[in-house]
């Protein structure tokens, strides 16, 4: 009997995020009966081409519509016709940012059905976590350009680490490690070339693994630990990043499981005084956008994420369970991964192997 409801705001955005985010939502509206939940979905067409309609991302009372939802479902922002920085900074980063959705999770995990390109490498190896500091660090707006055209021309873009901000990322990370095997807590860091907020960033590690001394520790200048995510993939459980730093992590993380197209992604407000949003992790991909061939599972996958949050664990591990048996057979693979099958042809086999679980 359905006895939760859940309100699910939904951005299918631009691009391939207008044909994976209805695979997504296809997959929850098949297990709601069984699994006894109910979505009430609301969509928004905030989009690149709302904003050339309209001259906005978003309308100006967005964020406070937002509000009222307990979870936001979000396809993909960006389009050629409009910068990235008008996109990103019109719609995403506002969201982030005005619901407090201060950690960004990305589970990094290579699934059975799938091959790393990473020799010799199986699914023991690759199953990781990156938290990403989600709201200040290197992307701030403080900053500017002076002498715009002129040979003196200069750019300053101003990094912000606040003391709570770091904190709370920090503390995240280690809640996070003490639900997995080997409580492990792994900061990206590169205090040795920048030189005030990469030192502060390593002053409230240390502090914060104090606290938690149960907890294993490490630390790597982010150009090594790139290079060991690529070489010992098998060494890291929760790895800690702040903004810049955990974008580009957790692009590589995925990319060694296999394929960026299947990567889920989480914006979390921990405190849960606002909703939180999740994302699949592969943007708009203007290439392939409309062709019916874009891989659904990264959003699929974040819908699991997502109905993980909202307390309904047993159909999120449904969808996951579905998605490895869908990665047997070439024909319900698409592309990327080296398959033959459509957007359609993926989201039908899931579907059908979450009902026959």
């Amino acid at each position: 009997m359905t006895n939760r409801t859940y309100k699910i705001a939904s951005i299918p955005g631009d691009g391939i995020g207008k044909e994976v985010l209805p695979a997504g939502q296809e997959i929850v509206q098949a297990l709601q009966d069984r699994f006894g939940f109910k979505v009430e979905w609301t969509e928004f067409d905030w989009s690149c081409e709302k904003y050339l309609e309209t001259g906005q991302m978003m309308p100006s009372d967005g964020i406070a519509q937002l509000k009222d939802f307990d979870s936001i479902y979000l396809g993909a922002v960006g389009w050629p016709t409009v910068p990235d920085h008008v996109s990103l900074w019109g719609l995403l980063l506002p969201i982030r940012r005005e619901l407090h959705q201060y950690a960004n999770v990305r589970r990094i995990r290579l699934l059975d059905g799938i091959q790393s390109p990473l020799a010799g490498r199986g699914p023991k190896d690759i199953d990781f976590v990156v938290v990403r500091e989600n709201v200040e660090g290197e992307y701030s707006e403080i900053g500017g350009r002076l002498n715009r055209g002129t040979e003196d021309e200069l750019a300053v873009q101003e990094a912000v680490f606040t003391r709570k901000g770091t904190d709370r990322i920090m503390r995240y990370a280690f809640e996070l490690a003490k639900t997995r095997k080997r409580n492990k807590v792994t900061s990206a860091t590169k205090s040795n070339g920048i030189m005030h907020s990469m030192p502060f960033w390593d002053e409230r590690f240390a502090e914060m693994a104090s606290r938690y001394p149960e907890a294993e520790t490490d630390q790597f200048h982010i150009d090594i630990l790139t290079a060991h995510f690529v070489l010992h993939p098998d060494w890291f459980e929760v790895v800690v990043a702040s903004n810049l730093f955990g974008d580009i992590l957790s692009d590589l993380g995925p990319a060694i499981a296999g394929s960026i197209g299947i990567a889920p992604s989480a914006n979390i407000n921990p405190e849960g005084e606002f909703p939180s949003m999740f994302e699949p992790v592969h943007g708009s991909a203007p290439d392939i956008a409309g062709k019916g061939v874009a891989n659904p599972v990264a959003a699929i996958w974040t819908a699991a994420e997502m109905l993980d949050h909202l307390g309904e664990s047993e159909a999120a591990q449904c969808i996951i369970s579905a998605i490895e048996k869908s990665f047997r057979d070439d024909a319900t693979k698409t592309r990327d991964l080296g398959g033959t099958g459509s957007t359609r042809d993926v989201t039908q086999a899931i579907k059908t192997f979450c009902a026959d679980a």
